[in-house]
């Protein structure tokens, strides 16, 4: 298959990005006394009519349950990760020392923290363990409802206290929202919009998409070897979406700097990625569209996002749109500043913790 143009400009691109497009983070914090372990789901149908014999949702944990005078489970909070990303990011220092500890808003001695990594991800079922593209084309809709299996059958969880999510998981929380509107007392999204994936962000994911499977060696999914080439399209564009205009500046204020950084990032991601596994997760967005069915979203809802965030632009007027129709839902855009990290400011918790404390506050009970 013929690279395109655009495949081709990206591919002679100099400077190659990472897909986070963030500087990289602390390592994962080592004090946090996690769990993990394996829920699976039999005999499980997509959307698209797909089965599986089995899906391994892997997860992550942090304190314990808790069971109010009902026997009931009441402290559990969820928190979902982004596209291509594990339930373990949330173990990063910038998230987890500014929310985990003794009398932080989620302080593990109260609250017991599930981190799931979603179907299509980390240590989930996926398309790398064999399949490759002939995995069922799971959506949101699908990962939104194993997680609820993994909450209701496999943790025995009848009302959770808090959803919050990241990104996709920020969309995931939407969904929640609406398919699940009395399952959670709270939750909170950060970093998406509440309407279906189009204009530039369908289109660097499209292009993403393309990108790989334009490289001859993608070999139609069968690759014996990682479509490299492909694969530095997909994170060069996700590099830019990703990027911190102010932040970045601050950080590598010479041309070597910025230079040393970005090369350095590419070739990590590039270690860290397969192809087919890249190609399900970005096209998993594809049927996303809860603007119609806003109103079914009661739950209340803080809702955060970055004004430096390229994918979500502040200047689109869904926010103020959205809230007329969620009367329980407040939004909040984070001022960009040389300390705020575009789409990734969702993870950087100092920036919305006083949020967070505000929703739980405002929940109890």
């Amino acid at each position: 298959m013929p690279l395109s143009a655009f495949a081709m400009l990206m591919l002679q691109a100099a400077a190659p990005v990472a897909a986070s497009a963030q500087p990289a983070p602390p390592a994962a914090a080592t004090q946090w006394p996690i769990k993990e372990a394996d829920f699976t789901v039999a005999n499980f149908r997509f959307r698209t009519g797909e089965t599986l014999p089995q899906v391994r949702i892997h997860y992550t944990t942090l304190g314990q349950p808790h069971r109010g005078a009902d026997g009931q489970i009441d402290n559990a909070v969820m928190v979902l990760h982004g596209t291509g990303g594990t339930g373990k990011q949330f173990l990063q220092p910038q998230f987890a020392n500014e929310l985990y500890g003794p009398g932080q808003p989620l302080d593990i001695r109260k609250y017991w923290i599930i981190l799931p990594d979603n179907v299509g991800h980390g240590a989930s079922s996926k398309p790398s363990d064999g399949l490759k593209m002939k995995f069922p084309q799971y959506d949101y809709d699908d990962m939104v409802e194993l997680q609820h299996r993994l909450l209701t059958e496999g943790l025995g969880i009848k009302k959770i206290r808090l959803i919050m999510g990241t990104s996709m998981g920020c969309m995931h929380g939407f969904v929640w929202g609406e398919m699940y509107p009395d399952y959670a007392k709270a939750i909170m999204p950060m970093a998406c919009q509440p309407v279906e994936i189009a204009g530039l962000n369908r289109m660097w994911r499209q292009a993403a998409i393309d990108g790989i499977k334009a490289d001859p060696a993608w070999m139609g999914g069968e690759y014996k070897s990682q479509p490299v080439m492909g694969i530095r399209v997909a994170s060069t564009l996700s590099a830019v979406a990703g990027a911190a205009p102010l932040n970045y500046q601050k950080l590598y204020p010479t041309r070597g700097a910025a230079e040393a950084f970005v090369r350095e990032r590419i070739t990590r991601d590039i270690a860290s990625r397969d192809a087919n596994d890249t190609i399900y997760q970005y096209e998993s967005s594809r049927t996303y569209n809860p603007w119609p069915q806003l109103e079914k979203i009661k739950v209340p809802m803080t809702w955060i996002n970055s004004a430096d965030d390229f994918i979500n632009p502040r200047n689109l007027p869904f926010p103020q749109d959205a809230l007329k129709r969620m009367p329980n839902t407040r939004f909040r855009l984070i001022a960009e500043t040389d300390d705020t990290h575009g789409h990734s400011t969702h993870t950087w918790a100092v920036n919305w913790k006083a949020d967070l404390i505000d929703l739980i506050a405002r929940t109890e009970g």
